[in-house]
């Protein structure tokens, strides 16, 4: 699941069919087409629907959910960047689930896993993403924000306490950052 920026108090001002339109909007970007044609590879191709704009009662920006696909909080929405980064974010997730056959989303580490490889490869621990969040930190804050943002979700999923989502984190952090397929390096 995304983190919702801080720099929008409140929840968001988008319709469901105005976020429906940034979706289409997104799905013409290089990296989300990228990631669909890697997905389609893979075996797992993204439908018309696979895609959805969405009211959200949780203050969460988006979410990925197997053999239903992803969803896009319209009502945190307020700029087309934030559905891109979310459409990427979970795409990412999807591309985990179909490329691992045995990933298992009650399992904290696979979970984690799959987080940090979408905080990682989506963008969205860029330099003016966090200071936009309020977080301002010069050396080492692209790992920082991985984390961060990976636990906010791993803590998320009731199958995760904060210390089996902390020891996951551990666990698995140097072989899923270093991961960045479908990408040669991490964009």
């Amino acid at each position: 699941m995304a983190e919702k920026p801080i720099h929008t108090p409140g929840s968001g001002c988008r319709t469901v069919e105005e976020c429906q339109d940034m979706i289409r909007r997104s799905l013409r970007t290089s990296k989300v087409k990228f990631l669909k044609e890697y997905l389609e590879k893979a075996g797992c191709g993204v439908g018309d629907n696979f895609i959805k704009a969405v009211n959200c009662d949780k203050n969460i920006s988006g979410g990925y959910v197997r053999g239903e696909g992803i969803i896009v909080c319209s009502n945190q929405m307020n700029i087309q960047d934030e559905v891109n980064q979310v459409v990427i974010h979970e795409l990412i997730h999807a591309y985990d689930d179909c490329r691992a056959a045995n990933l298992d989303w009650a399992n904290c580490a696979h979970h984690a896993c799959s987080e940090i490889r979408a905080g990682h490869l989506s963008g969205d621990c860029h330099y003016k993403r966090e200071l936009l969040r309020g977080y301002v930190k010069i050396k080492g804050h692209e790992q920082e924000c991985v984390r961060r943002r990976a636990m906010k979700s791993v803590i998320a999923n009731p199958y995760c306490s904060e210390a089996a989502a902390k020891d996951a984190m551990e666990a698995v952090w140097d072989v899923c950052y270093n991961d960045t397929k479908p990408f040669d390096r991490a964009p």
